[in-house]
């Protein structure tokens, strides 16, 4: 079998067959598979699209291209996966929060992809932490702590590894079909009983339509469950960043915070909690939707969910004390300063995605596969819809390795803020998919 004919069969629209499937897949994991011919693969995909048995053909082959995990716990294997977007930091809570409430969360989580921040560029902002462990370590530390939130290995989907970085530098991100394979891929091969997805819909999400959205949640959910794994889908708003903190130590800090009780941060608390409370219940921890809202509170003020995060980052080679001293642990910027809106109203609209791509010029997030992250610089107290600003109130706060560069960013924030009258209320989540 050769690579061009497969690859040209898909460009001219043909259905591949599930051995074709497997032969991209292992090729992309023994390198058999050229960058280039990976390139052209996902574009003809991206062009072409795929049918269902096709989407679930390459799922199952990038899940077998390396090692399935089995679990024997005495508690449901979990997690949650997020289609990406700005300031989502959701995993950072939601999994100790879940462990906390009995479940074994083996996260395996990716880097950022186009504008979008990744879970794993977060952690390595946090000395130490192994965001790339052996899968004896991962396995481990999901028995004793509960959770562990780590990227692939190279024994875990490594096809879909590969994939995913090249997708990231050749405009093949938001393609419905290699979106699902790639989450698929990696939550099948982590053994999972359990999967709630959160699929983000608007400025600053891939799916920027309902339409589109709906059409993935149900892909999701489809191929899940028809591969084993139970699973429900959520369709949240990112017409503005979840959270008030954008940038990778700024997320971690306002998610330790929101952990200890310090700080709230309503959008992303919203999100993080009714994901908890659906996922408590369609494992059977929880019998109703309010239940497990009452468990996931209940784990958040005891502190046993802030608990579970500090024993992680310690298992996984972080600071014993992170909680304690967090600060002291995180990058902080030269440069800070804050951006004002160029005129007095209400923040009408944002073009978050806009804003993503202002992080990766800042240095926050990555224009190639191979760039260094600045993992201090972000965007901080960010101005929500509706809000008021003016001379005392600014769109944000901005942290910056030279004093060029925050400039830039300012004039970058000023123009993804529209200001006027106040814009309608839209919901922070718009559907269930079950």
């Amino acid at each position: 079998m050769l690579a061009a004919e497969v690859i040209g069969k898909k460009r001219d629209g043909q259905v591949l067959t599930s051995e074709e499937l497997s032969f991209i897949a292992k090729g992309l994991a023994d390198g058999n598979l050229s960058d280039a011919q990976a390139g052209a693969f996902a574009m003809a995909v991206f062009l072409k699209g795929f049918n269902v048995e096709e989407r679930v053909g390459l799922t199952e082959a990038m899940r077998d291209s390396g090692d399935v995990l089995s679990w024997s716990l005495p508690g449901p294997v979990v997690d949650k996966h997020s289609t990406g977007g700005v300031g989502d930091t959701v995993s950072l809570i939601a999994a100790p929060v879940l462990a906390a409430c009995g479940a074994y969360v083996p996260m395996i989580s990716g880097r950022g992809l186009g504008h979008t921040g990744g879970t794993l560029d977060k952690l390595d902002a946090i000395p130490g932490y192994q965001t790339q462990p052996d899968i004896d370590m991962l396995k481990r530390v999901t028995r004793d702590v509960g959770c562990a939130i780590i990227g692939q290995t190279d024994d875990i989907a490594p096809a879909d590894k590969r994939l995913y970085a090249i997708r990231d530098v050749t405009g093949t991100v938001p393609t419905i079909d290699l979106i699902t394979t790639s989450i698929l891929s990696k939550k099948l091969a982590a053994g999972l009983d359990f999967l709630i997805s959160d699929v983000k819909v608007g400025s600053g999400a891939f799916m920027t339509d309902i339409r589109h959205a709906r059409e993935l949640a149900h892909a999701l959910v489809d191929v899940a469950n028809g591969a084993g794994c139970k699973s429900v889908a959520l369709i949240t708003d990112m017409n503005q960043p979840l959270a008030s903190a954008v940038g990778n130590a700024l997320e971690v800090a306002n998610a330790v915070a929101i952990l200890k009780g310090s700080a709230k941060d309503e959008r992303l608390e919203e999100v993080t909690y009714t994901q908890c409370a659906d996922l408590l219940q369609l494992c059977g921890l929880a019998g109703t939707r309010a239940e497990g809202l009452t468990m996931v509170m209940d784990a958040m003020t005891s502190g046993r969910a802030a608990e579970k995060f500090a024993r992680m980052v310690a298992e996984l080679g972080g600071p014993l004390d992170f909680m304690e001293n967090t600060s002291s642990h995180l990058a902080q910027a030269e440069f800070t300063g804050d951006v004002f809106a160029s005129a007095e109203g209400a923040v009408n609209r944002i073009e978050t995605r806009d804003l993503g791509l202002a992080m990766i010029e800042l240095g926050g997030g990555r224009a190639r596969e191979t760039d260094k992250i600045d993992m201090s610089v972000g965007f901080q107290d960010m101005a929500a819809l509706g809000d008021t600003v003016d001379g005392s109130r600014p769109l944000a706060r901005i942290h910056a390795s030279s004093s060029e560069a925050l400039e830039r960013a300012k004039s970058a924030v000023r123009a993804a803020y529209h200001i006027g009258e106040a814009p309608k209320n839209t919901p922070l989540i718009h559907e269930r998919i079950d």
